[in-house]
């Protein structure tokens, strides 16, 4: 008797737990970056369904531009958030590396503000990756709970 009651009561639990909406959160949890084009897409479609970003994790490069696209009030970071940001540049067929100063001063605007300020203290963006961490992160981004 004690056996199906018990049986019943995780019956119900689960069925309860089946119609109950979780909240819905993308995890970052480790990217190096790459190609701009599917990070602007997959950013732009995190934006439009209303999840929460996670970043748990190294962000670098075309990563962080989850910060111009998605709300800031729907990001936040753990302590092993890091961001890495640098100047934008193209490569050829040959693995070259090219700068796009142009490209460079849009996403830079891009960015929130308090982004832009702590890159602008650092130097500005360069072929240099500024690591955005620890205490400097956690005073433009919320801890996650």
């Amino acid at each position: 008797m004690r056996r199906i009651t018990c049986l019943k009561a995780l019956m119900l639990a689960s069925a309860l737990l089946g119609v109950t909406p979780a909240a819905a959160e993308i995890r970052i949890i480790q990217s190096p970056g790459g190609q701009v084009g599917p990070f602007l897409d997959l950013f732009e479609k995190v934006r439009e369904s209303g999840e929460r970003v996670v970043i748990d994790g190294p962000c670098l490069s075309a990563c962080t531009l989850v910060l111009s696209i998605v709300p800031g009030e729907r990001i936040c970071v753990t302590k092993r958030a890091v961001l890495g940001f640098h100047a934008a540049r193209s490569v050829d067929r040959r693995g070259r590396f090219y700068a796009e100063p142009e490209a460079s001063v849009a996403v830079l605007a891009a960015y929130p503000g308090p982004v832009r300020d702590w890159i602008s203290r650092r130097g500005g963006l360069s072929s240099r990756l500024l690591l955005l961490k620890g205490r400097d992160l956690a005073a433009i981004y919320p801890r996650c709970r």
